[in-house]
């Protein structure tokens, strides 16, 4: 039966790869990944264990995806993928978190592929760990999402909003209206790496590869005890 892989490749460091992500990636007979205007910032991670391997950019246009690009998405997978052997499909971050990766696996259920996920750091904790943000905390509660509602505020402690390029004005106002303090890191881990804080600077940024993390005023750390 053929076998693919969905592997996570993290943040952008190529040295955040797993070492189970690097050994299959090695040994793949295959290599997918989503087609971003002929560029793939998971294939450039992954660039060094990739090699000379077979890789097959699949396009899924940019806010525009159906369910028909995602068939004949897996319909490519299917197709070359080689007897015996196996594929994989490259995600930044985490295949599991907002990825193409998951519309397509929908898809493979209905052919005979079998499918296994190998976890990559989320974009998320690696800012996190960029800006000494504490994501949650025993008793907390943390909201990741690609849009924010603000009446999810009132019950959370901590905000990761994964995409920042539109109508971030807005969105600075409604965390401070609910006394949240942010965090824009751009870029996490990569060479060009930026923690901004000041609102000004944060309103000329339009990067895709960044996020805000929040977290609910005067909240310092609570020991038990």
């Amino acid at each position: 039966m053929k076998k693919l892989y969905g592997i996570g490749t993290g943040p952008g460091d190529p040295e955040l790869l797993t070492l189970k992500a690097v050994r299959i990636i090695e040994g793949a007979g295959v290599i997918f990944a989503p087609n971003n205007k002929g560029s793939n910032m998971a294939v450039d991670t992954a660039r060094e264990f990739i090699g000379n391997t077979k890789l097959i950019l699949i396009d899924f246009p940019m806010g525009h995806v159906t369910k028909e690009d995602y068939s004949k998405g897996a319909e490519i997978i299917s197709k070359e993928i080689p007897d015996e052997e196996y594929g994989v499909f490259l995600t930044i971050g985490d295949s599991m978190i907002y990825s193409t990766f998951i519309y397509i696996m929908e898809e493979l259920r209905l052919k005979s592929i079998d499918i296994e996920i190998v976890p990559g750091i989320p974009s998320f904790v690696a800012a996190a760990c960029a800006s000494k943000t504490p994501l949650t905390l025993k008793g907390e509660s943390l909201l990741i999402c690609d849009e924010l509602e603000d009446e999810l505020l009132k019950s959370v402690n901590s905000i990761a909003i994964l995409k920042t390029l539109k109508d971030n004005e807005n969105l600075l106002d409604i965390l401070e209206e609910n006394k949240y303090e942010y965090k824009y890191i751009k870029k996490a881990t990569l060479k060009d790496q930026e923690i901004l804080t000041d609102k000004e600077n944060i309103l000329n940024e339009k990067d895709y590869i960044s996020l805000i993390l929040a977290r609910k005023t005067n909240q310092g750390v609570k020991y038990e005890g």
